[in-house]
């Protein structure tokens, strides 16, 4: 195990109608003029908005309304939020929703406080050292940014999926996780968000790093945790446990307390970036396609960790002569397991198309350090431009 060193500031109230505490959260971390950040109308259709701004109501809390964030967050509506927040004087964020809205409020805080562009800080011309306070009410188990020290948006101007680098200072204060509030969510999205949790734990597990046996449990049972969970959620849409599973797998998946000590990779993430911002496909079902290939394409570099992952996740035969027909039956189990969530198998099923693979690769190259990139094995444009076609096969 490397040394690390591992800070999640981040208060957690988990469990039925605790978004009731949200007014009183945001005066324990010293808030008085709020800006609630949403997407659209789903938050109203399930009742968390008029339990959040009756809470603030109740605290005594002044606040206004940003709406309109969507799938794969734009860097126009930060913009908005950004002026808004300079005009009125807000002093603490709520982001209800998911990862989008999350990260939306996440840039409109340290956009707030820097008086140049947000962008600045994606593009490293800029250091992200001070941003208004965030708090979550998470009505989406997926993204996992309602603990994490990361934030993603898409710059429409040139079309850029990119994440700022990775600081402690935009965890949120304080996140609200209701398995309640996604009940009532279509399947594709909890769907779309298994995966997109199964991936974040990829992410860490697949490691060159040796000796880490301790994370390497971790991430076994929260991947196995995901296999059961799924199914049952999509199965039996009001039921809590499964639920609950999801949202608290969710959190863990991403805060990195089971990535700590280890390199990690995030080759698939980088790639499924491209898709999202070429076909605004959904983040998990981008990754639900390009996970399975990357894994196809580097799996001979360590077939025994592959096999591993076959044998504790979904419980396959260990073949010790023949590590590597192990290996091959894990990826193929999680194909199978994916597509039983009814998630996309090829690049084609999300509007992919094999002759944009040049595009999105010069695409790639326009961020800082855009190549290479991966922990478990290094990724040059040959090898993005072979995962890519494995997706399509």
């Amino acid at each position: 195990m490397e040394n690390f060193t591992f800070y999640a500031p981040t208060m957690f109230v988990f469990g039925d109608g605790e978004e009731q505490k949200t007014g009183e959260l945001v005066r324990h971390f010293n808030g008085t003029k709020v800006l609630l950040v949403y997407g659209g109308g789903s938050v109203k259709k399930n009742g968390a908005y008029d339990a959040v701004t009756a809470s603030l109501d109740a605290a005594g809390l002044a606040w206004e309304e940003l709406s309109g964030v969507q799938a794969n967050p734009r860097s126009g509506i930060v913009y908005k939020g950004i002026e808004q927040v300079r005009e009125e004087g807000f002093d603490f964020l709520i982001a209800l929703g998911g990862g989008s809205v999350i990260d939306t409020a996440k840039a409109i805080g340290f956009g707030a406080c820097y008086d140049g562009d947000f962008w600045d800080f994606f593009t490293g011309r800029a250091k992200i050292k001070k941003t208004l306070p965030v708090g979550v009410v998470l009505t989406i188990a997926a993204a996992g940014s309602e603990g994490s020290d990361s934030c993603v948006i898409t710059q429409e101007r040139g079309n850029l999926k990119w994440g700022c680098p990775k600081t402690d200072l935009i965890r949120p204060k304080f996140a609200i996780l209701d398995p309640r509030l996604t009940c009532t969510l279509p399947a594709s999205q909890t769907a779309n968000g298994a995966a997109d949790i199964f991936a974040h734990i990829c992410e860490r597990y697949f490691s060159p790093t040796p000796d880490v046996a301790l994370t390497d449990r971790l991430c076994e049972a929260l991947m196995k945790t995901i296999v059961d969970a799924a199914p049952e959620a999509l199965a039996h849409p009001d039921a809590y446990s499964p639920r609950a599973d999801l949202m608290w797998a969710g959190m863990l998946a991403h805060n990195n307390s089971c990535g700590v000590g280890r390199v990690q990779d995030w080759a698939s993430h980088q790639i499924e970036h491209e898709l999202s911002a070429f076909y605004d496909c959904a983040h998990g079902a981008g990754l639900a396609v390009i996970l399975p290939a990357w894994m196809e394409y580097v799996y001979p570099k360590d077939p025994m960790r592959f096999a591993r992952f076959g044998t504790e996740v979904f419980g396959c035969e260990m073949d010790y002569a023949r590590p590597e027909r192990t290996a091959r039956e894990g990826i193929r189990r999680l194909r199978v397991f994916f597509k039983s969530l009814g998630l996309p198998e090829k690049l084609q099923d999300i509007g992919g198309r094999l002759e944009d693979v040049p595009d999105m690769i010069e695409h790639r190259r326009e961020k800082p350090n855009g190549f290479p990139f991966g922990g478990f094995m290094k990724f040059g444009p040959e090898e993005m431009e072979a995962v890519l076609r494995l997706s399509a096969e």
